[in-house]
């Protein structure tokens, strides 16, 4: 006999490792997702800690947070919780099972019965004994049945023709993530080295576009398998506080390099775990990316990559004439070559980027919007899983504020890059505006622990703060926002949320200051018009928000024409 757990008409089959659905039908689940739903449905109706939960499912290996993270986010898309009703967050404590679970028994499996061949000739049911030799009588009835038969045949080839065809025309790619060599080191560095791979591998299996093989064992160094179509090396080394990392995809056919990377890792004052997750995400983001984009033939390059790096390098010193210019150069280079899938993911990217920080005002934020949306969602009828489409899409719908759509195309571009962190803070801003501040801080810090792409990470140091404020904790706020406005000071909001976290502490001096330094960065802001847009946002989160303001506004903030119910 066997156990089988059973809750919202959902069954866990530990003995099969099959979590069934309440139609009959098997949910796909990795096996660690899997070890952690069945042990937390074990133990429903009671808060486990994290280090509880990291042990019985990574029993005597070290792991980051992050893989715990991500097991949840699987589970929750795997039983339809994306509203937090059955798996919940315990803040500060743990996770918590929230729903009745009932155990069954099954009876363990019966032996086949020996096939009908094999039977001696009386004990064969008379159903299923070989008609003698010779020609069968065909009725009329029999030849309608027939009839029926092959048309229902023929209709539902016609339908599946091309499913099937594609399904053997373009087989998904495979991948064989080859274990990082550690340079010699000693244990520590060994100890990285396959965490590290392991953490790769699992981050690309996630991705549905592709497959990822083991090596094949061997005595000496591991063999990449004969059918991968890519293989990914890497290479650690340490030098005193610093890290080297090495990596490359070639492909396995024609030892062709197709992607590499070099990098060193600061490792002063960070602990081990923290560390491979920054390696592991160092390599895994832009190889994903480099993955996806191999698999996009319709994608036209040109001169488009020169465009969007010059466009991007004016992100960390972000400014109204820096913004126009980049604007300006993608406007021109996308007029030049109006199919590019890259120029229209990158413009849209903008535009939102002036919705959010402001830029826009009434009616040129939604023209700039509805563009950003036309752009998007003309390029993704042809590139329906390109990256760069997804990212901008998800932010978006955040921007936006169609929240359940955010949830659905975040969680899309995350299945394609696991390790963006930038997609990752978008989706922490869905929750903030949820009212789910748990949610959205856990989002935020594990964007912060993969710390990539770098070039966005006042975001994520601006998200943990933003969390932090709403939760009312403003002393650990504080170092997250000033870390945010070392890395970017141009947006403004970030110091008006450390204006409110100064406010509430009593450090009023700082609180005027802060909102003076915002105040100058975006002028004409008041209580009236600092907020996000209120549409579809949580009564929790607009309750919050407006005692932020009122902070604000105590701050030296004007009121505006009407006091605003939240902030950013």
């Amino acid at each position: 006999m066997s156990a089988v757990l059973r809750f919202a008409g959902f069954e866990i089959d530990s003995q099969r490792a099959d979590l069934r659905q309440p139609d009959g039908q098997s949910v796909r689940l990795r096996p660690k997702p899997f070890t952690m739903l069945t042990f937390l449905a074990a133990n429903a109706g009671r808060v486990v800690a994290k280090q509880e939960l990291m042990e019985a499912v990574w029993p005597n290996v070290v792991v980051s947070e992050d893989s715990l993270f991500q097991c949840v986010r699987e589970i929750r898309a795997a039983i339809g919780d994306e509203r937090r009703q059955i798996l919940k967050v315990i803040s500060g404590r743990g996770y918590l099972f929230d729903i009745e679970v009932e155990t069954a028994t099954t009876p363990a499996p019966v032996p086949p019965v020996a096939a009908a061949d094999s039977l001696p000739e009386h004990n064969v049911p008379a159903a299923i004994v070989p008609p003698p030799p010779g020609r069968r009588r065909l009725t009329p009835r029999t030849i309608a049945f027939a009839a029926a038969g092959l048309a229902a045949f023929t209709l539902g080839l016609a339908v599946a023709a091309p499913f099937i065809g594609q399904l053997f025309a373009r087989p998904l790619p495979s991948i064989a993530v080859m274990p990082f060599a550690d340079g010699g080191g000693d244990a520590p560095v060994t100890l990285t080295a396959a965490n590290v791979t392991e953490q790769l591998a699992d981050g690309l299996s996630r991705i549905p576009d592709i497959r990822v093989l083991a090596p094949k064992a061997a005595k000496g160094p591991a063999a990449a398998p004969a059918r991968a179509d890519y293989i990914l090396r890497g290479e650690l080394q340490k030098s005193g506080t610093s890290w080297n990392v090495q990596a490359r995809i070639v492909n396995a056919a024609t030892d062709e390099v197709l992607w590499a990377t070099a990098f060193p890792v600061d490792a002063t004052g960070a602990d081990l775990s923290l560390l491979q997750s920054r390696i592991a995400a160092g390599v895994g983001y832009p190889a994903a990316a480099k993955l996806n984009a191999l698999q996009h033939t319709n994608v036209r390059q040109n001169d488009a990559p020169v465009v969007i790096d010059q466009a991007q390098a004016f992100i960390n010193r972000t400014s109204p004439e820096k913004f126009k210019a980049s604007l300006a150069m993608l406007e021109k280079a996308l007029a030049a070559d109006p199919g590019n899938t890259d120029l229209k993911a990158e413009l849209a990217t903008q535009l939102l980027r002036g919705v959010q920080t402001a830029w826009y005002s009434g009616a040129e934020a939604d023209q700039a919007a509805a563009r950003a949306r036309d752009l998007l969602e003309s390029a993704l009828k042809l590139e329906p899983n390109y990256l760069p489409l997804l990212q901008g899409y998800c932010r978006l719908l955040t921007a936006t504020n169609h929240f359940v759509d955010s949830l659905i195309a975040c969680a899309k571009a995350l299945n394609q890059n696991p390790w963006d962190g930038l997609v990752l803070f978008h989706l922490g801003l869905t929750h903030i505006q949820l009212g789910r501040f748990d949610d959205a801080l856990a989002a935020y810090m594990l964007a912060n622990r993969y710390d990539t792409p770098q070039v966005s990470r006042w975001t994520w140091l601006l998200g943990v703060g933003q969390a932090y404020v709403f939760m009312d904790r403003s002393e650990d706020a504080l170092p997250w926002l000033q870390r945010s406005i070392a890395v970017t000071p141009g947006t403004g909001r970030t110091h008006f949320l450390l204006a409110a976290a100064y406010q509430r502490l009593g450090r009023f001096d700082e609180a005027r200051a802060a909102v003076a330094a915002g105040m100058k960065l975006r002028p004409g802001t008041t209580a009236a018009n600092v907020s996000l847009p209120k549409k579809n946002a949580s009564a929790t989160y607009l309750e919050r928000g407006k005692e932020i303001n009122d902070l604000l506004i105590a701050a030296g903030m004007p009121r505006g024409d009407a006091q605003a119910s939240a902030t950013q």
